[in-house]
């Protein structure tokens, strides 16, 4: 399996997204779609992304879109999200032995599942607030673990910035006490997570100083196609972001970050490809 090598290029994570309500309108498990079906889909995608040059595929199968702004929506169970990720998970590490696959989940059960089943990553968008057995899993595998940044409501007393560096200090330390590798833990600002457009613009604009404020751990940025570009870009849907998306990206490159989550891979990896030659250029 893959080994990261922080500091030395940007890492793209590919998308593998097995919901069918995805604000995205992504999804690879439409209602009715057969367990079969949702394996193969996944697997024609996750190529696909491999091809164009992906270094991460991430593998969820609970939407995570924010119900403050995009309404309530059913929770599956535990056993229902593990039973369309887990065999995904195993299919994509039986295909491509080499690559990393994360499990984007914030259940320890299904985490320690797609974990067993070959998963490298736990990407969990409650950072181990929704189910600390997240961070307990991710330790006892010796996975990478990322902890982002989240709440239910965009309302902050005080700074967004100051909330989300808070947040996330006591996240790494409660990850590095359950037993993670500090060369295992990635941080997250949560772009769109319980943040106004205003909020989120804010923090990628503090990018360089939030990773400062955190030690200088690496740091995932995910913006794709999110409620804040269409905003900036007069009400743009999603998918029409494109272009916002990979000025995000660019722009979140130069001032540090490690790893972007997206979901069309192959113009983003271009995009990914000039920032560093430009944001990393060394005499």
């Amino acid at each position: 399996m893959t080994e990261l090598r922080w500091g030395e290029r940007t890492y793209v994570m590919g998308i593998v997204n097995l919901t069918p309500d995805s604000f995205s309108g992504d999804g690879l498990a439409p209602a009715g779609a057969s367990a079969e079906a949702v394996v193969d889909a996944a697997r024609r995608q996750a190529a696909a992304f491999l091809d164009a040059g992906a270094d991460i595929l991430d593998v969820g199968a609970e939407s995570s879109r924010p119900a403050q702004f995009y309404g309530d929506h059913p929770r599956p169970t535990p056993e229902a999200e593990a039973a369309l990720a887990v065999p995904v998970v195993r299919a994509l590490r039986a295909d491509a032995p080499d690559a990393l696959v994360s499990i984007d989940t914030s259940r320890g059960s299904v985490a320690r599942a797609a974990l067993a089943a070959g998963a490298g990553f736990v990407n969990d968008v409650w950072g181990g607030r929704d189910d600390p057995d997240t961070v307990r899993a991710a330790a006892e595998a010796g996975a990478y673990l990322v902890l982002m940044h989240n709440q239910d409501r965009a309302e902050h007393p005080g700074s967004i910035f100051d909330a989300v560096v808070a947040r996330l200090r006591d996240a790494v330390t409660d990850a590095e006490r359950a037993g993670v590798s500090r060369d295992r833990l990635i941080v997250d600002p949560g772009i769109g997570f319980g943040k106004t457009a205003d909020q989120s613009v804010e923090l990628l604009h503090r990018l360089g100083e939030l990773k400062t404020e955190l030690g200088g751990l690496p740091v995932l940025v995910g913006t794709s196609r999110k409620r804040f570009i269409g905003e900036l870009l007069g009400g743009a849907a999603p998918d029409q972001r494109l272009e916002g998306t990979a000025a995000t990206v660019a722009l979140a490159i130069a001032a540090g970050a490690d790893i972007v989550r997206v979901h069309d891979v192959a113009h983003m990896v271009r995009t990914v490809r000039v920032a560093d030659g430009i944001a990393r250029w060394r005499p």
